[in-house]
């Protein structure tokens, strides 16, 4: 398995394999000159139906004899690419997860805030569902 990533020329459009990089939002690595280059060198364009993007771990599918291009992600361009590749109920999943991420993301500074501001370690319990243990520990931070 490799660390990078494949940008990979499909003969057909329409085949399934991979991502269009273009679903995928930005990505530092298409404005590089060894990208820009690599296209032009094959007359296609970021926004070909032809050009595909797989995620490390599935490279092994980039058919032989494909034109490909190794190409470093970021882990969030990453999540990306593996999240548009993702069948749709478990995209949905993977959205509420990214949801919960944000939303946890600072807890325990709302937290810290909450008490500071005067509201009751219980009431924090009751409006948050966290475990007591939890606010005590955001309390001590």
């Amino acid at each position: 398995m490799t660390d990078d990533a494949y940008l990979f020329l499909l003969d057909d459009a329409a085949a399934p394999l991979g991502v269009a990089p273009a679903a995928v939002g930005d990505l530092a690595c298409m404005e590089t000159p060894a990208v820009r280059a690599w296209l032009d060198a094959h007359g296609s364009t970021p926004t070909s139906p032809h050009l595909r993007l797989l995620p490390p771990e599935e490279t092994a599918a980039v058919p032989d004899g494909a034109e490909r291009l190794p190409v470093p992600l970021s882990d969030e361009e990453l999540s990306r690419v593996r999240h548009q590749m993702a069948p749709e109920p478990l995209a949905r999943v993977e959205e509420e997860l990214l949801a919960y991420r944000d939303c946890a993301d600072g807890r325990d500074n709302l937290i810290g805030r909450a008490l500071a501001a005067g509201v009751p370690p219980h009431r924090i319990v009751e409006l948050t569902g966290v475990d007591p243990a939890t606010v005590t520990a955001a309390a001590g931070d």
